[in-house]
């Protein structure tokens, strides 16, 4: 944690995280969908548990649970390395794959890809 990431009370700014976990599914998304254009359609509750101060280093695991027809659903946890506790976990987080119109866009998978065989090819 940097000085940056703090909030008023020393620990971490919640919102910082919160950005970080939509960015890294953003990502994730992305490449399991094979698809650019994907949006952050729906996140649960989040479950602050414990938190960070400044040097400490976290780490974060995203998990796909479910292939819808458009979407990709995963879970979330962040833990604190230097104390091995849960920071906070986000049960469902959902994103849709869109078309270039911005309508939902069928992906065609039903399984996770280790390769980055769907890694989106075109250009714009």
């Amino acid at each position: 944690m940097r000085p940056e990431d703090l909030n008023a009370n020393g620990t971490l700014f919640g919102g910082s995280l919160l950005r970080w976990i939509d960015e890294e599914a953003t990502i994730h998304a992305i490449l399991q969908l094979g698809n650019r254009r994907v949006v952050t359609k729906f996140m649960s509750e989040i479950n602050f548990i414990a938190s960070a101060i400044e040097g400490d280093l976290i780490e974060m695991g995203l998990v796909p649970t479910k292939f819808g027809t458009t979407s990709i659903t995963m879970r979330a946890e962040v833990r604190n390395m230097v104390t091995k506790k849960n920071i906070l976990t986000v049960e469902r987080i959902v994103f849709v794959g869109l078309d270039s119109a911005g309508v939902p866009l069928p992906h065609g998978y039903e399984s996770v890809s280790t390769d980055r065989d769907r890694f989106p090819v075109e250009h714009e």
